[in-house]
Order: structure tokens, then sequence, then C-alpha cells
């Protein structure tokens, strides 16, 4: 059987048997029977099946077709994994589990909530994260769900979030229509969906009427026990038999006390720290917030070294309390820290002994009741011949640890097989002085310790509520309160024994606890009303009244934190402040504690300075009763506020833009991830201009003259460009064109003729001699060669012979020395017998051919290497098996010469043919032929000029022109925004789909030329046997279609770049922003691309004029250069933390734009450094010495001025003065209200002293850059960041005038030092490169970890 079956029962009423799972109960089939019918929250002991009948409830609601999901609520992270395995082991569809750990607030689309109620049926999760899924309308209850399930039901109270979920959207919605309680078909109208509570304890306490009909209320629910079937649910669940012992009152522990008392707060480090950052803090909010921060922390004496020894003492009490001395001393041994040693050393601790008589002599009477209880239950137990199994509920956790340390080691209890449950929180707040309680626990991992509980490994577990609740244990046969909780015992015959202090405790009120739990189990069991009502002093919210703004701190909070670069939260100021202006600075004597203020407060709140200036404070009045009350109330103002600004989105969140509402669908775009580039990309092969390019005009000749040679007319039917050397082109006749076809079959048989058919025609381009010849006639092949030694003799031996081909007919080709008419010497006679040694036949007859072979040489486009190789051989050839070329030497010049020249052609052909195409129409037309040929050819076709230099530039130029197009275009973006779209712009893969959209790779040069495999371009693929007339007047084919190849999509992506580079060098950054314009890269699709100087002025229109402070004027001397936008430099030199100048943002943006205009200046100059043709490896080891953190930093702290600090003394002549001078570097005019800044720079600056000598030499003469040296700095990254940003704001104010940037960087000692790196070739290697470099060579692997500060360690293996 497979499903749920749908039947009457006695009443006439719909039930469900399941017949997939272990079988049901009768009154678990009561119960699902009535679950149909109404709310109700089913209380049944622990270990009844409650799980079982909610899993036939959601099967069932599956079952009958409903489109709306189930949704199991469980109150904790570990009931949510238990319960979701259960579930999901028998569902017959998707169960999905969310909670905190899996980060749902960061779920911000709300398709992937969709895609997940669509996917799965059965949802488990934390209340918490439906009440947030319901509260930005990701979940809409009456449309979504159809049955709510609520484990352990009793949480629905107050403000928890089960109880919230119903009062805030269940309650809202049109009740259930009567007709579907218990209908088979699936209802899908927006109403109240069904509901049902799974409870052991309806109450926690007090009056057990009230507390039901208020859970009731809650989850518009009744409370419901099996009836009918009640005798059945007694035979399967085993109620603990109750018992109480008590115990004396313990001693109290005070070896803590005295010198919690002489501790000075004034000597706290904290108190120390925050009174010399307040005495450097100007006047303000920050100085404000800080003075309150400090008298709080006198005042409460609540700082980390004397709050830890306040927990210590607390702990100590407490455990000595429950458990004895001897545990308290073993515990504060165990916690002793280094900080701390001072005062802990003062405590006098009895010497920690293990000896059993020690032991019992440091223990409470509690614990020895306890040791008497463990030993009653365990003989209970064995006299049934059970195995005893128990849990000992303990508030907290150290005394979790200290009591299971005691059992371990006191001799009453060695027997028991001990475990520990903490809780397995893993919170990061979770980092209070004394929470050791994980490092302390010596056990296996906690699910290993259930599991061995359950296997009877262990027989005693020591836990807080961790166990109290929910987690399925169902070995427990004894359950003993220390802290007086209800238990989980669950075996058929277990007990549950509470332990009372004997003063505070009589047998009456151990009655009254058991009449309470009887009251209890007997309302659950009555008949009780089927919809419960509210009475008139229940709270009832009203529906037309807007939620309270409960979670408008929580979410002000995460709007805040979803700003990149924006390190601060929400500050609050409470109204009136909490203590006294300067109340710290009064005599200890005179300190009055002011009573406690009791309202009505106010608040303000202020937001990050990344919002614009009308977003970022807020306040309320002193009109509310609590602190808690303000601070909600101001936070829902300021969201409020940021709503109706259009910063949040119909779910309440922020928008991912954060500024600027209008671009929320462009900013989701860019902030997924940069689109990784495929390796390569399937495309069409290169063209070829003598078959792609016809045209269809006849054939053309054009002269070409190269010096030294004589010259050659080229024929051909594509246009070319034009040369400096050379003739117009004109036509052919037809007998002209049959003598061009002759005369390049000569020249291109005699060194290619074993690639080629003699009687093949159509070739794509011919050649003849420039020099007129009037013989022409047919050759054949034998004609262009002849016997060396019949053509001797017929010739007298002629000595204006150009080439020997050895043999025939594809022998080697020598260039012809001479006739030998001399006998050979005995050397010369061994290397011709070594020669011929396998034709033995071979006579030597004089004279004999001296031949020399042909230069190595063959591809004439790449420049003769500095050093010439070694000589050509010479050897002898027999005339009678050699052969005569019988071309002139001007000829075979040219038939050496031709394949280099139809190269170099065809690559020029190229570039025509993109102008012709791609740049028609565009200012990039005017781009030069030589440009073009450098940006289209790739390094592996082996050209004279490759792409790589220019595509280093033109990375440089198009990062360049994007960042100041997105900080023109887009005002409000931070630089994270920023720099997620540039990366987008400039992604290898963007350019290289761009590229590929145009068809740029058809213009490419990537096939490799090897002169010495030179085969003839032919217009056909077939065989032809004759020259017919349709290739002499030019009409032939094209050839076959050409085949699709694997590309590299890097090489697409550089020619981009170098395309731009080009554009340049050609018409500067306006023509290198037409290339950006070509490829559609980075522009907005509404405004486009734009010049140069509209971005500038649009970036300047929202700058402000305005007087600035003083230390500005410093900067502008430093830099040698003044502003006429002060706010640009006020902006360039302030930090996100600033409090004060609400009128710019901070820093990140002028360092978003800065960072590429030092690139720009940088890159370019090594371009064109004179005397250099730096290769982009190259450029980019010279750049980085430059651009770098750590030197940048340098400059930071050497840029410096001397301010007069003069200062008045008194002389026997008067009043004179004292003239001195003060220094100020350009990092102390950082604009900052942060004491983390102020530490950073202290500290930087020490090292920077340090070090500077040792830098400074090494910069100015070493032969070294000094890397090493300048990391030691161990610089944050915001001195770096300070530069970058004023360089930014240089360019912006000087209307992007390059020069005067330079002239900045020139003033900083930027550019001099770049000039001496270049000048003295310093090795600027950096030391992990040089590492790889050697590794390579060693063949070794590298391999990187993280060390401790931050550091990574590299080693070679």
């Amino acid at each position: 059987m497979e499903g749920l079956s749908d039947k009457k029962n006695d009443t006439g009423e719909p039930s469900v048997i399941a017949n997939s799972i272990p079988k049901t109960r009768d009154y678990q089939q009561e119960m699902l029977d009535a679950s149909l019918k109404e709310n109700i929250i089913i209380a049944q002991d622990t270990g009844s099946g409650k799980t079982l009948i909610a899993i036939l409830r959601m099967r069932y609601e599956i079952e009958r077709g409903s489109r709306k999901v189930s949704w199991f609520l469980a109150p904790t992270v570990a009931l949510c994994n238990q319960q979701h395995s259960v579930i999901k082991g028998n569902m017959q569809v998707p169960v999905g589990l969310i909670h905190g750990a899996l980060e749902p607030r960061q779920w911000t689309d709300i398709t992937l909530w969709k895609r997940v109620l669509e996917n799965n049926r059965v949802i488990v999760s934390t209340p918490q994260v439906l009440l947030d899924a319901l509260s930005h309308g990701y979940i809409h209850m009456g449309l979504d769900i159809g049955l709510l399930v609520f484990d352990e039901a009793h949480h629905a109270d107050r403000n928890h979030p089960m109880s919230c979920i119903m009062r805030d959207f269940y309650f809202s919605l049109p009740p259930r229509l009567p007709a579907a309680h218990g209908s088979s078909m699936p209802n899908e109208l927006d109403e109240r969906p069904m509901i049902l509570g799974l409870t052991a304890s309806p109450m926690f306490g007090g009056n057990a009427t009230v507390a039901f009909r208020k859970l009731e209320a809650n989850l518009d629910c009744v409370i419901r026990s099996p009836r009918a079937n009640r005798d059945e649910l007694l035979t399967h669940v085993h109620r603990p038999i109750f018992r109480h012992v008590r115990y004396d009152t313990p001693q109290y522990y005070d070896r803590i006390e005295a010198i919690l008392a002489n501790m000075d707060i004034e000597e706290d480090p904290f108190v120390i720290q925050l009174r010399q950052k307040l005495a450097k803090t100007a006047r303000g909010p920050e100085h404000t917030r800080m003075d309150q921060k400090l008298s709080k922390a006198i005042q409460s004496k609540k700082t980390y070294s004397h709050g830890g020894m306040n927990d210590l003492a607390n702990a100590g009490k407490a455990i000595c309390y429950d458990i004895g001395p001897w545990a308290a001393d073993w515990y504060i041994e165990s916690v002793e820290k280094a900080y701390l040693m001072k005062h802990l050393s003062q405590i006098k601790l009895t010497p920690l002994s293990y000896d059993p008589a020690d032991i019992e002599a440091g223990i409470t009477d509690k614990v020895r009741v306890l040791l008497e209880t463990l030993e009653y239950e365990k003989d209970w137990s064995e006299s049934s011949n059970e195995p005893y199994s128990g849990l000992i509920f303990v508030t907290r956790r150290d005394g979790v640890l200290a009591l299971s340390e005691v059992l371990r080691n006191h001799p009453h209890s060695a027997h028991f097989r001990l475990g520990c449950l903490l809780g397995s929180s893993q919170s990061s707040y979770r980092n209070t002085f004394l929470d050791i309680t994980r490092t302390l626990l010596k056990d296996q991992p906690q699910a290993d310790i259930l599991e061995g509980f359950r296997s009877g490994d262990r027989n005693l577990i020591i836990a807080t509520s961790v166990a109290e609740e929910g987690l399925d244990i169902q070995a427990c046969g004894n359950v003993i309160s220390w802290a007086q909780s209800r238990g989980r015992a669950r075996r058929r015959r277990s007990s549950f024994v509470l332990m009372f202090e004997s003063t505070g405790i009589d047998n009456a009120r151990v009655a009254e606890f058991e009449t309470l739990e009887a009251q209890m189990t007997a309302l659950y069991q009555a008949d009780r009303p089927s919809r419960p009502t509210a009475s008139s002093d229940d709270e009832v919210p009203d529906p037309n009244e807007p939620a309270y703004p409960l979670l408008a701190v929580s979410h002000l909070n995460h709007f805040c934190a979803v700003i990149p670069n924006s390190v601060n939260l929400p500050i609050y100021d409470i109204d009136p402040p909490d203590m006294p202006e300067g109340w710290h600075s009064f005599d200890p004597v005179q300190r009055v504690v002011p009573p406690p203020y009791p309202g009505p407060f106010g608040c303000t709140v202020t937001l990050p300075r990344r919002l614009p200036a009308e977003l970022r404070i807020f306040s309320v009045d002193r009109i509310y009763p609590t602190k808690q009350s303000a601070y909600r109330h101001v936070a829902f103002k300021a969201y409020l506020a940021l709503y109706h600004a259009n910063l949040l989105n119909d779910h309440l969140l922020p928008l991912t833009s954060v500024v600027e509402p209008d671009l929320e669908e462009e900013v989701k775009s860019l902030l997924k991830d940069v689109e990784k580039r495929s390796s390569m990309a399937s495309v069409t092969s290169q063209i070829n201009p003598w078959q792609d390019e016809l045209t269809d005009t006849a054939w053309t000749v054009t002269r070409i003259v190269i010096p030294g040679f004589s010259p050659i007319r080229m024929l051909a039917r594509v246009d070319l460009p034009s040369f400096a050397a050379g003739e117009a082109p004109r036509a052919l006749s037809s007998s002209d064109l049959q003598a061009a076809h002759e005369s390049t079959r000569r020249l291109f048989w005699c060194l290619y003729g074993i690639r080629m058919q003699w009687d093949k025609f159509d070739f794509a381009y011919l050649f003849e001699s420039a020099e007129e010849d009037p013989e022409r006639e047919e050759s054949f092949g034998d004609d262009l060669f002849a016997n060396a030694a019949t053509f001797g003799q017929a010739f007298s031996h002629p000595t204006d012979i150009t080439w020997i081909r050895d043999g025939f007919p594809y022998g080697k080709v020598y260039r012809f020395l001479g006739w030998r008419h001399d006998p050979l010497s005995e050397e010369e006679l061994q290397d011709f017998r070594a020669r011929y040694s396998k034709m033995p036949e071979i006579e030597i007859n004089y004279p004999l051919l001296h031949v020399e072979e042909l230069p190595q040489r063959r591809n004439f486009l790449q420049p003769l290497p500095s050093i010439s190789g070694a000589p050509l051989r010479r050897s002898f050839l027999p005339p009678q098996v050699s052969r005569v070329v019988l071309l002139s030497n001007v000829q075979c010049d040219h038939a050496i010469l031709i394949p280099s020249i139809i190269r170099h052609i065809s690559i020029a052909a190229t570039a025509v043919s993109l102008r012709g195409s791609l740049l028609t129409g565009t200012p990039l037309y005017h781009i030069p032929f030589s440009s073009l040929i450098t940006a289209i050819t790739a390094p592996v076709a082996q050209g004279h000029v490759n792409y790589q230099r220019l595509e280093t530039l033109g990375d440089a130029v198009l990062k360049f022109v994007v960042s100041i197009h997105l900080i023109a275009t887009y005002p409000f973006w931070h630089e994270g925004y920023l720099t997620r779209r540039k990366d987008h712009a400039v992604s290898n893969s963007r350019l290289a789909k761009e590229a590929i959209r145009l068809s740029l790779y058809k213009w490419i040069v990537r096939d490799r030329f090897t002169p010495r495999k030179f085969k003839p371009q032919y217009f056909t693929t077939g065989e032809v046997n004759e020259i017919n007339e349709d290739v002499v007047a030019g009409d032939s084919s094209q050839g076959t279609p050409k085949a699709p190849e694997d590309l590299s999509t890097k090489m697409l992506a550089d020619v981009v770049e170098a395309l731009i580079g080009a554009a340049f060098l050609h018409g500067g950054y306006n023509l290198g922003i037409e290339c950006t314009r070509l490829f559609d890269l980075g522009i907005d699709p509404k405004a486009g691309w734009q010049s140069l100087e509209v971005y500038i002025d649009k970036a300047l229109s929202c700058v402000e004029t305005a007087e600035v402070p003083t230390p500005i004027t410093d900067v502008e001397r430093m830099l040698g250069y003044t502003f006429t936008h002060k706010l640009l430099l006020v902006e360039a030199v302030t930090h996100s933390s600033y409090q004060f100048d609400v009128r710019t943002v901070s820093y990140e943006r002028m360092e978003f734009l800065g960072d590429s205009v030092l690139d720009m200046v940088i890159t370019n100059h090594l371009y064109h450094y004179p005397g250099k043709q730096f290769t982009p490896g190259q450029m980019h080891i010279r750049k980085s010495a430059i651009v770098n953190m750590h030197f940048l930093t340098y400059i930071c702290f050497k840029c410096s001025l001397e301010k007069d600090a003069s200062l008045p003394r008194p002389t026997r002549d008067g009043i004179v003065m004292d003239e001195e001078t003060q220094e100020i570097s350009l990092y102390q005019c950082l604009l900052h209200s942060s004491s983390v800044v102020i530490d950073q720079q202290r500290a930087t600056l020490a090292r920077y002293r340090k070090m500077k000598d040792e830098i400074e030499e090494a910069l100015l003469r070493g032969p070294t850059f000094p890397w090493a040296a300048l990391t030691r700095l161990q610089s944050p990254k915001f001195f770096s960041d300070m530069i970058e940003s004023i360089i930014g704001a240089v360019y912006l104010d000087s209307r992007g005038n390059m020069d005067i940037v330079r002239q900045v960087l020139r003033k900083l000692g930027i550019m001099q030092q770049l000039e001496r790196n270049l000048r003295d070739d310093v090795d600027v290697l950096h030391p992990l490169a040089r590492l790889h470099i050697w590794a390579a060579r060693q063949q070794k692997e590298l391999t990187s970890r993280a060390c401790a500060g931050d550091r990574r360690e590299t080693r070679a293996g």
C-alpha cells in the first residue's frame, strides 16, 4: 500500500488511514480525525507518537491534491534537523529544511522563495524563518500555506515568533469556510490555513485554566487528548513515578568577593584606553558617545576584565552552592586567564586534590543526596532486570561541567558512564569571558553522546535544557531534576525525581505540584469547546492598525549592513543621556550615581555616510516610556523615510542599488558573479583575402619594389593597401595574364613544386618580373631543369648559374659557386664518398659542381638576429645526377622572397577588409594601417609585430574610460557597485562575446607563417588540367565554405583591447571611447557613450562650492596643486567613519577613479619609454612596483610639509619667539572619527620610522626594489587608498588634465621613482614571483597556507 485512503467514520466525517508507514494506533487515528475537522493542539505525553500524527496529517494535505504547502515549525535548529529527518523518511514528496544557518535573510529574490514553494510540498523551519518571509511578503499565508504545524506549541506566547506569526498574519485572513473542514477536495482560496499543534506540556506553570485558554486563543485551536482510546494510549505511554528528595542548604563561597572589592576600575585597560581616545576626539557626536561610554564603564564596572571577574565570582558561587567548594576550586583553576592573573593569583584556592576523601569533604549535601538518589534509582531499575539510564538536568553550562567532574572522580559514582550535553550553539555573540565550556568539554561530539546513550554505551547524561524539549531520547528510565525541570522519562518503568532545598519546601508544596500536574492532564482530557474565545482582559490586535515596529531595529541594521564598504551600523543616541556629561572626570569620592531616569525617552539614530545627507540622521521626541521603545520608534521613523525615498522594495527590503531605485534591475544584474570566460569559442577561420575579398573587377597589377632587389609586379583581384613604393593598379590583357600565369608557375615550381600540380593554373595571385621579357612561351616541368653534365658540356661550363638541384625531381636546392676541375683533397674526397655511400655506382668525373646550402632564413618579415649563425655548409656534387635550375638570378631572388611578400600583403589586405567592413562610418576608420595590423596580429602568427603591447595599453585605456563613465553616470553608487560594474564591462568574457557578435575573429591573423611549407593559393580546390578562359578572365569560384575552428576567447578579448589601444594612440581617449562604443562595453543603454569632457562636466556638476577646513589647504601645499572644487579634496581625504562634515561621502569613489588614473599614467609612460620596447610582462612587474599598496603607503608617510610652530618665551630683553617648525605628514590629514584608525596610524608610523632609512636607501640607490622592507610596514589599506583618491580628485578638478596629474605624481615622488627604476634597470621582480620562477625551473610545487597575524606562508615541495 502506498498512500492514505479516505473513509467515513461513525459520525459520517472523513478520516484517514495510513498504509505506507508504521501502523497507526487507534488513539493516533482519533487525533488525526479530529485534526481534519478543526484546529487542535494535541496534548500527549512524550513518546506517544505526536510527530507521526503530524506526518499523517501532512500526507493527507498532499494526497488530496492541494497546491499549498504544509509548513512544520520547530523552535530550535536541533529539533528542526531531527524532525526533518523523520518527516523526510516518511514522505513521498520533497521535504525542505530552512533555518538560520542557511542565511534565509539573504534570499532577497521572491522567485527564489517561489521555487522553494514549488519544489517542496512540506517545509520544516524555525518560526523566525517563516515570520521573516511573511514580513517581507515572500510568503502569503493565505495563498501559499494549507497546513501549519507547531511543534512544542506551548511556546506560542507573548512575542515568541510562533505567537507573532498567528497574531500578525493569521488572524487578518478570512476565516476558513466551514465546508472546507474535512473536505477531501483542495481549496485554493485566500483563507486561514489549518492549524495543528503538538505539545507534551500545554503550560509552563501558574493557573492551568488561564494558561490553556491563552494558548488556545493564540493558536486559534482547542487542546485535545485522546478520550475514546485513552486506555490504549496509557499502554504505550509510561508516565514516570514521581519522587522528591531534600538536601540541606549549602555553604557560601566568598573567596572572590574581597578581590572584587579591591579592584580599581581606573586601572582597567579599557577605561585607560577610553580616556586616551576621548582626549584626542574633537567635540561633537562622537565625543559625546565616547564620554557616555566611559562614564557607564566606570559606573557599572562592566568592562571585559571586571565583567570577567564578576562572571567568575558568580560561577564560583553557583557551583559552590550547588556542588561544593571542591568543584568551585576545580572550575576556577581551569579558567585562569593571563590578563587576570594579577587578581586570580590572590584567590586562596585549596590545592586541588583528587583524593576521594578530599572530594567527599568538598561537596555539598545536595551532591550527597544526588549520589544516594542515583544509587537508589540504579538498584530500583536493576531489580526489574532493566539496565539503568538517567538524565540529570542542570541550569548552567558551567554547572554541567563541574558536576560531571565531581561524578567522574567521586568513588560512589565511578561506575556510571557519563556524558555531557551543552547545546550546539555556535553563535559569534557567545564570547563572554567565561564561555569556555566548549573548550573544557572533553567528550565526543554531542550527536555521538546521544547515540551512545541510546545504544547503552553511556547510562548517565548531565545536560542543560538542550535535552529538555523535543530531542529524541527514547532510552531514558530515570530523570533527576537538579533544576526542577519536568523531564523526559520515557521507558515503561521510569521515574522522575525533583530535588528541593529542605528550607524552601514542605510536603504541602510537593502536593501542590502534583495537583497542578493532575489538573493540567484533566483539562486537556475534558470535552473542551471547539473554538476558544478571548476574554475581556485579553489583548486583541486591531487588524486596521499598522504593526508595532518590533522589527524596525533589525530591519534597519540589515539595511546598513548591505551597503558595501559601510563599516558602521546605525548609531543610537538616547535622549537624555544616561550619565551627566563628564561624570567620569569627577573625583571618585564625589561621584554620585544618578538615580535611574524614569522616562519619557527620545532617541537619535545616525546612518552610515554612504547615504545622502538628508537620509542620515533621524530623531524622535521624549515621549516614549522606555529606552527600547524609543529605539524601535526612531528606527521605524528612519526605515519609513527610507521607504518613502524609494530605497526599499515592495518586500520592505533594501534595494540592491540602495540609493537609486530606478537602477534596481541593472544593479541586480551587476551583483551577479562576473561570468567566467570559456577557454575556447567555436568560430569560422580567419578570412583569406585572396578568396574571401574578391572584387568584380578584372585583374590589376601592382609594382613591388624592395630595396636591393629587382622590382616585381604582382597581379591580384583584391583591394590592396597603398604602399609608399609602387605604381597605381592597371588592367591587363588576356595575353598578359597568360604570360603572368606561366611566369608564376615557374617561380613557384622550383622551390615549392612538391606541394603543387603542374597543370593547376588558377593562382590567387600572379607574379612576373618588372623588366620586359619579349620571349614568352609555354614551358613544361622538365623545361625548368637541365642535367648539369649535359648543360656544362653544351655551354662550356658557364658560371652564370644560380641554383643547382641535387637529384630529381624534388632534391635539395643549392647555390652554385663554380666548377671544380682540380682533384679533391683527401678530406674532401672522404666527405664526398660519405655523402654518396649508398650510391657506389657514382663515379667522380671532373669538373664537379661546387655548391653552398641556401640560407636557412625564409621569413624575411622578421628582422635579422643580432648574432649571425654558423657558416653555410659547402660541398661537391656530381654533375651527372644534378640539375641546373633554369631561372635567372633575379627570378631566384623573387622565388625566395615571394612567400614573405604574399604574407605581408595578406595581413595588410586583412586590415583593409577590417577597416572597410567593421570600421566604415566610424571615426576609427582613419586609424593607420600599421596600428591596425599590429592590433589584429596574434603572437602565434610569428609576424614582425603582434598585439601584446597594444593590448596592455588598451587594457589600461578601457579600465580608465569605463571608470570615468561610471563615476559620471552613477553619482550615488558606492565603490562596491562601481567596481562590480567595471568588472562586468571589462571582463574577458564580455570582450570575447562582443568580438564574436561583430565577427571580429574573421580579421584576427592567427595562422602560423611557415615559408618552408609554402603552398600557393588557388581559387578552386578541384583539379584543373588547363588554363581555361574563365581563369584567364578572372571568373572563378571562391572555394568551399569554411569549417569551424576553436579559438581562444582570451585572444578575442586581447584583440578588442589592442584595437582600443590603437585608437588611443591615434586619437587619444575620445577615440578610445569610440572603440568601446563600437564594442558596446560598459555603457548605460539610455545615455550611451559620450566624450571625456562631457563625463568630467557631469561629475563636477555634483560638487558643491564651499569653504573647507585648514588641513585641506595643507594638503594642497603638499601636492603643489590648488583645487578649484575644494570639496573634491575633502571627499578624497574623508574616511567612512567621519561623523562631522556631511557635505561629502567618504573617499571610496575617488579611490575607484584614482586607481584607474594612476594605472593609465604609469602604463602610458612605460609604453612610450624611449629606447625600450617593454613586453607586457615587463610592463606589469615595473608597474606593480609603483602602484602597490606598500609603496603608496610609504609615499603617504613621506609626503609632508613643515609648519611654523614657534612659541613665545621670556628673556632678559623681553618676549621673543622661539623659531620652531613641526612636520605634518599627508596621512595625518585623513578625516576620520575612529579610534581604530588612530591606533593603526600610530602602529604603522612606528614601523615606518624603523624601516624608513632602509627603504629610502634602496629606493634611491639600491639595485633591487625593497619589497621586503615595504611589506614590513604592514600597512592597512586606507593609506594607499588615500593616495589614489587624491589622484582621482586631482584628475576631476583639473578637468582631465593628465599633465597636471603627472605633476602631482612628481610632487609626491611617484614619477621620480618610476624613472629611477627604468633608468637604472632596478630589479623590481617580486620575491614571490621569483620563487615561482625558481620552482618552475626546479620542477617544484608550491603550496601556501595561512599563518598567524593574517600572513601567508609559501613552501616548495
